[in-house]
């Protein structure tokens, strides 16, 4: 099913190249046969079909289903998505299938693949190439003003004779002459194949005969036939070949050489050669350099070449390609609803620092979001990577520009009403990223405290140490520990970029345009907190193993521990400092901002008598709303809350979910 012809032919059932031959062969102009087998040993001409058949089937073409009221997505869930996509067939992958109907197509003018389609529900199922050199293409009248293709399929070698109906194949043209099948680009360049094929062939004939063009020897009396047969025979004995070359000629008895036809310099024979590459680049409409001709290629017009091919000489096979598709494997229902479409951005994509900018600008102007820049980029997307940047300055068409102040003003009402959702999505959004550091972590604890706990604990070997294993567990959880170094690998850059994110927001909340880092306060942030939780967790478990009774108790408890913290720690942990971090972060923004005074706000304790008696509460930005030792009164059973630190912001105790915002004067 591919470009080459079978290995069986015989008399009954004869190649193509055997009828060629019986007939004399197909010989043009310069006296060399071609067709659409021979034309492929032809360097330039392999090299075009190549180019062009491998750059379709690299791409990968998608089945897209329309939304509405305007978009797309892939229709996976449609039978011909894996076909065009993955597999058309049990022995092709899509880039195999492609590539060979592409072949077919510029070599024979046709790629035609048979359609094998459920018979019970008329799904398609498979997609077979059909060898183009035994297939005929045809019309048939199928009524008043009706016609329609017909494809008879003669397969002498295989015993197969068989008419195809349209809905039985899938069938891709070149330019042809009745919009029903293509031309033969072979047999329209013969001419100009069979120069380079005949070049080609002069040039290994000089080379054969020793580099040289060929000549006459001549003798000055008269020689028989046979005299002369065997001077002739016995100067090519010794001077044919490329291994004879330039060996010495003694001419005896008054012989002269003299050498007939002309240099292959005079005759141009290399700037014949070159000119063939080029006719064949514009036979295929492909720019030079992409058949390896680079002599007239330079760094500043290749890339303006490889866009032109794009969108001219490829874009229009890949047209051809898409409505093959939609409208002879989509059933006529399903075409408004379904489309095939290749992608094309691999090929466009320039150097990285032109790709950037157009993504800034695109970014910037609102038409991609951060998530459309990355799956261009063929990167996961990330949380919050689906919003949309506007300019504040755009009104839309025919609404005059509001004044500057008015602007101004207008922002930062938006911005004092937004303060706490903008910190609130910033929570959301790295809240999962901080439970995932933790649930890590706490795999690790987890593996290594039960690794501690069976090496200093097995009854059948006499171990029980419970010394032991408090030595390993001081190790474990030791400042240069194992889990101290992992949770501060995971936590410094995470709370690095969470602080710089809310610093941006917060600097743009009181209306500060300089640049707030907080890369050096957020690293020492992330290592104090890294540093309790890693000093709470060995707390916790060195207190429940001094507290057991007994070995088997130790084991059991520390255990008991470990589980109680994978159902409940990441949770706690990712509450509290996707809390916590956001109201530190915006109090060091603006303090470098210049604020002096901040608000507390209770957000979502409304019925916690603690938040209730500081909501509202105004302090200078330097001072801490509760001191530790400080009691706030609880509810009316007299009940206190003791702090246990200076708390300049908020959560005030677990669970709180209040905020700080600026007052700005």
């Amino acid at each position: 099913m591919g470009l080459m012809r079978s290995a069986l032919s015989g008399i009954a059932t004869p190649e193509k190249w055997v009828e060629d031959w019986m007939r004399g062969g197909s010989v043009n102009s310069a006296g060399i046969r071609v067709d659409e087998d021979t034309a492929l040993t032809y360097s330039p001409f392999f090299a075009g079909v190549r180019v062009l058949s491998e750059d379709v089937a690299a791409l990968p073409l998608f089945l897209y289903e329309r939304m509405q009221p305007r978009g797309k997505q892939r229709a996976t869930d449609h039978p011909l998505y894996a076909l065009l996509h993955d597999q058309p067939n049990p022995m092709m992958s899509a880039v195999q299938f492609k590539e060979t109907l592409m072949g077919h197509a510029i070599t024979w003018g046709n790629g035609v693949a048979y359609v094998v389609s459920n018979k019970r529900t008329g799904v398609v199922e498979e997609l077979w190439p059909l060898r183009p050199d035994r297939l005929t293409i045809g019309v048939k009248r199928t009524g008043p003003g009706k016609f329609e293709r017909r494809y008879r399929y003669d397969d002498d070698v295989n015993g197969i004779h068989t008419v195809l109906l349209p809905h039985e194949v899938l069938h891709v043209a070149g330019l042809g002459f009745d919009g029903v099948q293509g031309y033969s680009v072979v047999t329209l360049a013969a001419n100009a194949i069979g120069l380079g094929l005949a070049t080609e062939h002069h040039g290994a004939k000089v080379f054969s005969n020793g580099a040289a063009p060929g000549g006459a020897l001549s003798h000055p009396g008269n020689l028989s036939p046979e005299a002369r047969r065997r001077m002739a025979d016995d100067w090519e004995n010794i001077h044919k070949g490329i291994d004879r070359a330039h060996r010495v000629a003694i001419l005896e008895e008054g012989v002269s050489w003299q050498q007939v036809g002309v240099p292959n310099d005079a005759a141009q024979f290399l700037e014949t050669r070159k000119l063939q590459v080029t006719e064949m680049a514009r036979w295929l409409r492909l720019p030079a350099h992409k058949i390896n001709d680079l002599e007239r290629a330079t760094f500043s017009n290749i890339e303006q070449q490889q866009l032109d091919y794009i969108s001219s000489g490829l874009n229009i096979w890949l047209v051809r390609w898409e409505q093959a598709v939609l409208t002879q494997l989509l059933l006529p229902e399903e075409r408004k609803q379904y489309y095939a479409e290749f992608l094309v951005d691999s090929l466009l994509r320039g150097d990285t620092l032109t790709r950037y900018q157009a993504y800034a600008i695109g970014r910037q102007w609102g038409w991609l979001s951060a998530n459309d820049v990355r799956d261009k980029e063929n990167e996961n997307p990330v949380d919050g990577g689906d919003d949309y940047l506007v300019p504040l300055n755009m009104v839309p068409a025919g609404r005059a520009a509001p004044a500057r102040d008015s602007v101004a003003a207008r922002w930062a009402r938006i911005m004092r009403g937004r303060s706490g959702a903008l910190r609130d999505k910033l929570a959301d959004q790295y809240g999962p990223k901080i439970r995932e550091s933790v649930d890590e972590v706490l795999a690790l604890e987890t593996e290594r405290v039960t690794a501690l706990l069976e090496k200093h604990f097995e009854p059948e070997r006499g171990r029980r140490s419970l010394s032991g294993f408090l030595t390993g567990l001081g190790a474990l959880y030791a400042d240069d520990g194992p889990v101290m170094t992992r949770l501060a690998e995971l936590w410094v850059p995470l709370f690095q970029l969470f602080a710089a994110d809310v610093a941006d927001d917060a600097a743009e909340e009181v209306g500060h345009d300089e640049d707030v880092d907080l890369s050096v306060w957020a690293r020492a942030y992330a290592l104090a907190h890294a540093a309790y939780q890693v000093s709470s967790s060995f707390g916790q478990l060195r207190n429940v193993a001094e507290k057991a009774d007994t070995p088997e108790a130790i084991v059991a408890d520390v255990l008991g521990r470990l589980a109680k913290w994978q159902e409940e720690k990441a949770d706690k942990v990712t509450r509290w400092e996707s809390t916590q971090l956001p109201n530190a972060a915006a109090r060091e923004a603006w303090r470098d901002a210049g604020v002096k005074q901040v608000k507390w706000v209770t957000r979502g304790s409304k019925h916690c008598p603690y938040c209730i008696k500081l909501d509202g509460a105004l302090r200078d930005i330097e001072k801490p709303f509760v001191g530790k030792g400080d009691e706030i009164d609880g509810d009316e059973d007299g009940e206190k809350l003791v702090a246990k630190r200076d708390t300049f912001h908020p959560p005030v105790h677990a669970g709180c979910q209040c905020q700080v915002v600026p007052v700005v004067q």
